[in-house]
């Protein structure tokens, strides 16, 4: 594993570009001057490897619908009607979700970890900091497997074609609405949120912006932000939270769906997706995969595994176990609430001391790379790493 050293963007620099969470609460750069080179064919075993990944994936929601096997997956019941129904109509297209992997590099085979298919962080960085950093540097910029942007906006002209080729999309079709929304408070998010609002006022919609609290929601009518009706809501908050701390907006939006007024990005059966324990079924589906890990409701028996939780995020409440279930290294958090998996151990690789994560971002199609430095478990004090195909 070969990896360089880059010249560093400034604060100001990251912060004329969007970035403002450009530094860590210990005062560190979150944005880290490593860039790692692999090769070509590496880039295309990742790209190969998501795509064929995002296929089982689908036939195994497929058999969790068709089994009613929610309650396994730490689901919610509120949630589980607009799962089935997003399910059963394509205009519920999934917009966009990032695979966490290991491997893939030093001979290291590549192997999924889990996929974060709702709400993924890392979109903007992946999309245009490391991008900015090569050519900030020297690089061509366009040496990376990295068309994040434009497979987005591909990705919501499907919106309206519902298939592959995106031809169909045309001007008759420029006046089609998304309200783009979050959480006031997170730069970061919001400037996820924004992102993706470029991405789909580039592929031709008209599109707008606001916060959570400031959106209409209505069961009857749909949804609305300052008297305009919008056809499509992009709302960056997790289908879990919504089920479980908004009962009545998950109520409201259950009527919306049923009264066909509004299509939410992402849909919510990317909630199957979402939950660790569906890597469970994955591995029940496709037994001794070579792209998935072992993995259990219950601890595996003589193999270092990694117990984590159905809806746990940025590496909390994880915990290392060897074989004989001694704890190595664990993490705290407030996700302990949450049913349990075991999946087998698989290590990332490793340069001095710190350990480096490939996620890929996955938009129709694999899109895009990126890397986390950190420590044994991936947390909020991991950083972003660039790279560069070489």
């Amino acid at each position: 594993m070969q990896v360089k050293t880059l010249n560093p963007l400034s604060k100001q620099a990251l912060e004329e570009i969007g970035l403002e969470w450009h530094t860590d609460p210990d005062n560190s750069a979150y944005i880290s001057t490593d860039l790692i080179s692999i090769s070509q064919a590496q880039a295309d075993a990742y790209y190969a490897a998501c795509n064929e990944l995002y296929d089982m994936c689908v036939e195994t929601a497929q058999m969790v619908i068709d089994q009613e096997r929610f309650f396994e997956l730490d689901i919610p019941n509120s949630i589980v009607p607009m799962i089935k129904q997003s399910w059963e109509n394509d205009i519920h297209w999934h917009i966009y979700g990032r695979f966490d992997l290991a491997g893939g590099l030093d001979g290291q085979p590549i192997k999924l970890l889990e996929f974060n298919a709702d709400t993924p962080t890392m979109l903007y960085e992946s999309a245009l900091v490391q991008w900015a950093l090569l050519k900030h540097n020297g690089y061509n910029a366009e040496l990376q497997f990295n068309n994040i942007f434009e497979a987005l906006g591909e990705n919501f002209k499907r919106l309206v074609t519902l298939q592959e080729n995106t031809s169909a999309f045309n001007e008759e079709y420029e006046g089609w609405k998304i309200l783009f929304s979050c959480v006031q408070g997170s730069s970061e998010e919001e400037r996820t949120t924004r992102f993706l609002q470029e991405c789909a006022k580039s592929a031709g919609f008209n599109t707008h912006f606001a916060y959570i609290d400031k959106v209409e929601f209505n069961a009857e009518t749909g949804v609305f932000y300052e008297g305009v009706n919008y056809e499509f809501l992009f709302k960056l908050i997790p289908w879990e939270s919504i089920a479980i701390d908004e009962p009545e907006l998950a109520m409201l939006m259950q009527g919306m769906m049923e009264n066909q007024n509004t299509i939410f990005l992402n849909p919510a059966y990317t909630l199957i997706f979402q939950s660790k324990r569906f890597l469970k079924l994955l591995w029940e589906r496709y037994p001794n995969h070579p792209l998935l890990l072992e993995t259990s409701y219950e601890p595996l028996r003589n193999k270092k595994q990694v117990r984590k939780v159905a809806f746990g995020r940025e590496g909390a409440n994880t915990q290392v176990l060897n074989p004989d279930l001694s704890v190595v290294y664990e993490t705290k958090g407030v996700y302990g609430n949450h049913k349990p998996i075991y999946q087998e151990f698989a290590p990332l690789n490793k340069v001095g001391e710190f350990y480096y994560q490939p996620n890929v971002f996955y938009a129709y199609e694999a899109c895009g790379l990126g890397f986390r430095k950190g420590g044994l478990v991936m947390d909020n004090y991991s950083k972003f790493v660039s790279h560069i195909i070489q």
